[in-house]
């Protein structure tokens, strides 16, 4: 799976030996050593270029969940979880030290879960009582909101070229939602749009998190699945009818849903906020409606528009200035002797 590269985990006891001497033994006090500190570390770019992924496999979750027919969202969620879960675990094959990453503090858990779940839960609730459009203009806030937040972190530093390279993928965002007939909302579609408003301050929240909590290991991003897929199916319980697919096809687009958008695509993203740079990744995450639309062009589910064309050059320009230090750095490598 693209994207999971685990740490390094040092386990460590407070046991004696008979001379009194500390002795190493398995306690389950797990230290992630993050893979900067190695020889052969992965590099900031690299791990950027591994946050992209993700963005590329989420512009195909659109086209995907067409494909699924009429399955429910919540019992969609459910089942895709679950298989991003399995995807992650599998992993975990030859390396049975990887399941302590599952042992982490409550503040990891809330973070992973409360993202995952949160953020899944509000789009879903937008998109149930405010028109796609709307919803989805206000959700794909979030790209923006993580270059802003960046700034918060430490050792991170906003230059003028990231919020000029957010502010047109912004702009060129606004110009493909606009190409669909965004209209005036009614009182009763306020939840949904508050949902998503909300949903984009989830998310972001969510991404920039990860970077504080880098001591934890991509490993456990599987626990945080199956989580999901556990609260999901709960939901589903309650609130939704049963829908199994129908067709080889339905089954095999909720597959690789499971395999791709629900499943390594938050492997890889974990890897990017945690390792690469995260403000090349909140503005270039702006290509994701681009992408997606075009998938869904390919599909035949959409129809080719001048407002796409002009987006795709906004969106593009942006995650190009906004990457600006990552060819430079690439750039400078290739030149020295």
């Amino acid at each position: 799976m693209p994207g999971l590269v685990p740490g390094i985990h040092v386990f460590t006891t407070t046991s004696k030996d008979v001379d009194g001497r500390d002795k190493p033994g398995h306690d389950g006090t797990c230290f992630d050593l993050a893979p900067a500190h190695l020889p052969n570390a992965m590099t900031s770019r690299t791990a950027t270029l591994i946050g992209l992924t993700a963005i590329l496999m989420w512009s195909l979750l659109s086209a995907l969940t067409v494909a699924t027919g009429k399955i429910p969202a919540f019992q969609l969620a459910a089942m895709t979880f679950a298989i991003g879960a399995v995807v992650g675990c599998l992993t975990w094959i030859g390396r049975p030290d990887a399941i302590r990453a599952l042992r982490q503090q409550p503040l990891a858990w809330v973070v992973g879960v409360g993202g995952l779940f949160g953020y899944h839960a509000l789009y879903f609730l937008a998109l149930r009582f405010a028109p796609p459009a709307e919803a989805g203009l206000l959700n794909y806030l979030w790209p923006l909101l993580i270059v802003l937040f960046s700034s918060l972190l430490p050792g991170e530093r906003l230059a003028p070229h990231h919020i000029i390279g957010a502010l047109l993928g912004l702009a060129g965002t606004v110009l493909l939602f606009a190409g669909n007939s965004l209209s005036g909302f009614a009182p009763g579609q306020v939840p949904g749009l508050a949902a998503a408003f909300v949903a984009a301050f989830v998310w972001a929240a969510y991404s920039v998190m990860s970077r504080k909590l880098k001591a934890v290991p991509t490993d456990a991003v599987a626990g945080f699945c199956a989580a999901t897929a556990l609260l999901a199916a709960l939901v589903h319980g309650l609130v939704e009818e049963t829908v199994w697919p129908d067709t080889m096809t339905q089954w095999l687009s909720v597959a690789a849903l499971g395999v791709g958008p629900v499943g390594a695509a938050f492997y890889a993203w974990d890897v990017g906020m945690k390792r690469g740079d995260i403000r090349v990744l909140g503005a270039a995450s702006y290509a994701t409606p681009l992408l997606s639309t075009s998938f869904l062009i390919l599909a035949g589910f959409a129809q080719p528009s001048a407002n796409i064309a002009l987006a795709a050059v906004l969106i593009a320009g942006g995650g190009l200035i906004a990457a600006r230090d990552m060819f430079r750095r690439r750039y400078a490598a290739g030149r020295q002797p």
